[in-house]
């Protein structure tokens, strides 16, 4: 005659220490207890282990005293509950709905901050599951140390409109200044292997076209047909175009001497190093200009750079026209794809980081589109937005832990 079965829930909660976890498996070890579900978390070195089992019902009684008894002697509370096969069958069942990863950052993150997020979760009727941190511990006697945080929370449920979730996520990202990023928690989002950024404005804080007409004397010229543009007087190509031809006669060194003084984006030299050893694929997608694309391809060994190539005269000086098919939002878009190709990676698993309208499609294309530091319409348009932190703040997207990434975690 087979035995009859129960299903207790042991709650064990008090200051850690090690061993605790195998002191009071051992237990259960003799009792030959299977365990259903397992969590522990340790929060300032308070430990909270939850473990669910299905025993023999006639050793039940057994257990629960080694138990208390040895919970007693290492300093702890526990409790029981027990688990009905009806309760079980329900909640395992549960478990089956979908699963998402909900990442929230900002310089810091307060109890109302969170609850914000928390009340969105529950009113599209979603469950929490866990929140772990991503980012490193803040020093309270050295506050400058440290001045971001980054909260992760697992979620399972059926989403009826993610759309709309989304709309509530951008809202609360612009009154609270955090950040949000919202992914399925599926195999792609652990085995991203391509990101591709946009340039000027995202890996460098300036617009190179800018920079060169300063050096030219033709700032103001360039400034008006890039604002004609922004008004839809004229598309992209010929702005771009009209632009180009203002830098004729601009000498070569004067664009070596601005690549040399680029102002690298805050993290950019982290999120790199991190990216490089973990075997990510590198592009830099741009309508800038391929003489500053290469040069930090040198810097950071990028493995892909396409952007706008400046004819350059045998003079030295630029011609005031440029080389081949111009870089746009659609072609980006199209660039993205066929790197993706070329080194055999799922759409799903690529990224695309930028911050204007003309990264857009690409941030769209890509399995996670993040606008950097972007102006409202493209923040509003984009599934994940970053503008609280630096760029590494792409790392956590990513579910990097700072504790995981050892001198590079440092800041």
């Amino acid at each position: 005659m087979e035995k009859q079965k129960e299903q207790i829930l042991i709650r064990i909660s008090g200051k850690d220490r090690i061993g605790l976890t195998a002191e009071i498996m051992a237990i259960l070890a003799r009792y030959d207890a299977q365990i259903l579900d397992i969590g522990q978390a340790d929060i300032h070195s308070t430990l909270s282990l939850g473990i669910l089992i299905r025993i023999d019902s006639d050793l039940s009684g057994q257990v629960m005293k080694e138990l208390l008894f040895k919970t007693t002697e290492l300093g702890v509370t526990i409790g029981f509950e027990p688990v009905s096969d009806d309760d079980y069958e329900a909640w395992a069942g549960r478990q089956g709905r979908n699963r998402y990863i909900l990442t929230a950052i900002g310089r810091s993150l307060s109890a109302s901050q969170i609850e914000s997020a928390a009340q969105i979760i529950s009113a599209h009727n979603l469950n929490i599951d866990a929140i772990k941190r991503l980012t490193g511990r803040m020093s309270i006697m050295h506050p400058e140390r440290n001045v971001r945080a980054c909260v992760e929370f697992s979620i399972r449920g059926t989403l009826e409109d993610k759309a709309a979730f989304q709309r509530e996520l951008m809202a609360l990202s612009a009154e609270s200044g955090m950040d949000f990023s919202f992914q399925k928690d599926d195999m792609y989002r652990r085995m991203r292997r391509l990101i591709c950024f946009d340039m000027d404005s995202t890996l460098i804080q300036a617009e190179c076209i800018d920079e060169l007409a300063r050096r030219h004397g033709v700032y103001d010229k360039v400034a008006a047909i890039t604002e004609r543009a922004m008004r839809g007087e004229i598309d992209f190509r010929e702005s771009f175009t009209e632009r180009v031809a203002l830098l004729k006669g601009l000498d070569v060194s004067v664009m070596q001497d601005i690549a040399e003084h680029l102002p690298i984006t805050e993290g950019t030299d982290r999120l790199m190093s991190v990216l490089k050893t973990c075997g990510y694929k590198i592009a830099i997608l741009s309508g800038g200009f391929t003489f500053f694309g290469e040069y930090l391809q040198r810097r950071y060994g990028i493995d892909y750079v396409y952007a706008n190539e400046l004819e350059i005269g045998e003079d030295g000086k630029l011609t005031g026209r440029y080389v081949g098919e111009i870089v746009d939002g659609r072609r980006k878009a199209d660039l993205l794809k066929l790197i993706a190709m070329t080194e055999k990676v799922n759409l799903a698993q690529t990224i695309a980081v930028g911050d204007g309208a003309n990264d857009l499609p690409m941030l769209m294309e890509a399995g996670l589109g993040i606008a950097f530091h972007a102006k409202p319409r493209v923040k509003e348009s984009a599934r994940q937005s970053l503008s609280t932190i630096g760029l590494d703040g792409v790392l956590y997207f990513l579910g990097f832990k700072d504790s995981h990434l050892g001198a590079q975690g440092q800041l």
